[in-house]
């Protein structure tokens, strides 16, 4: 039973691999798509029969180690036909405590899908680094959200940086396919009135709640969080990665992150489940515990503060009201 069990999962990646990772070809993707499953199927009824059990398998698994010597052959790109929101990757200039950040992305948004690309650079000192939030962007229960962090200086500037996929032209994004190598890893650096009000403000189909949050914590380990992203930030400029619904994506990433801290929160099921995170900070201390957690959320939720402040100069300060 573990052997066909075992035989079966091998046969779902192997035909969903080739299904999604496949040659661009159409027709010769599918043709190879339906070989790999009927080979799998019959490695699969082969489990069952003693006669052919180990010498069916022993063929399937030297097939199945040709199918995974391409899959490694499969690499990541910076180039691209992009979509415009990620077509610009962000990069940092970092001299001791000060750190150039480039391409800070903070679009003019009409809607979600019209927009005016826009960029800027700045100048941050680590030495005014005050805090990090996570923010919370909650759209189908509360089991899953998208995560990411802001940065905020004492001059009352906040840098958000938004762990996403880097979709092509005319590209959706699939759970499923997130799986399989179709999609390269991208680093949203931002102004929180470009990631934060284009969720809050722009974003309807579905509508999207976002909650922001202090996360409490010594500054040293801002800062080395911080420059931990910027070096990330550079690396995928010369080397790209892929994304991984589920080992390298918006928050596995942020932990992956804040491993360079000894004082780092263990590992739990709830960064998978990622909607549980800011509960799983609150129950480890890492967030306000003053008041009970349904009242912080109550006073993280950020939609209508945002919604009011729009365009606004102070939105980092005006969607923070009331915290």
């Amino acid at each position: 039973m573990l052997l066909a069990l075992l035989t079966a999962a091998v046969g779902i990646w192997a035909t969903l691999a080739m299904l999604f990772s496949g040659p661009h070809d159409d027709a010769v993707r599918n043709g190879a798509t339906v070989i790999v499953a009927l080979i799998s199927a019959l490695a699969l009824v082969a489990v069952g029969l003693r006669r052919w059990r180990w010498r069916a398998l022993g063929t399937y698994l030297v097939l199945f180690a040709a199918l995974v010597v391409w899959w490694r052959g499969i690499e990541p790109s910076n180039s691209r036909d992009w979509q415009a929101d990620v077509a610009l990757q962000a990069r940092a200039t970092i001299e001791g405590d000060v750190v150039t950040v480039h391409n800070i992305r903070n679009f003019d948004y009409r809607s979600e899908y019209d927009y005016t690309p826009a960029y800027y650079d700045k100048r941050f000192d680590l030495s005014k680094l005050v805090g990090v939030d996570l923010v919370a962007v909650y759209w189908m229960g509360p089991a899953i959200a998208h995560t990411f962090v802001s940065f905020a200086f004492a001059d009352g500037e906040h840098l958000a940086i938004s762990i996403e996929t880097r979709k092509e032209k005319g590209e959706g994004y699939s759970t499923i396919k997130g799986f399989f190598r179709q999609y390269e890893l991208f680093y949203v650096v931002a102004d929180e009135r470009d990631v934060i009000r284009l969720r809050t403000n722009y974003r309807h189909d579905p509508p999207e709640d976002v909650y922001v949050y202090r996360v409490q914590g010594q500054i040293d380990d801002a800062r080395a969080l911080f420059l931990d992203y910027m070096k990330e930030v550079n690396a995928l400029n010369t080397t790209p990665d892929f994304y991984n619904t589920l080992t390298t994506n918006c928050t596995t990433n942020i932990w992956f992150h804040s491993l360079v801290n000894s004082g780092h929160v263990p590992f739990s099921w709830k960064i998978l489940a990622s909607g549980y995170v800011p509960e799983y900070l609150y129950d480890l201390g890492r967030l306000d515990t003053r008041v009970p957690f349904p009242e912080l959320m109550r006073r993280a939720h950020a939609n209508a503060r945002a919604q009011a402040a729009d365009t606004a100069a102070d939105f980092s300060r005006r969607i923070r009201e009331g915290q």
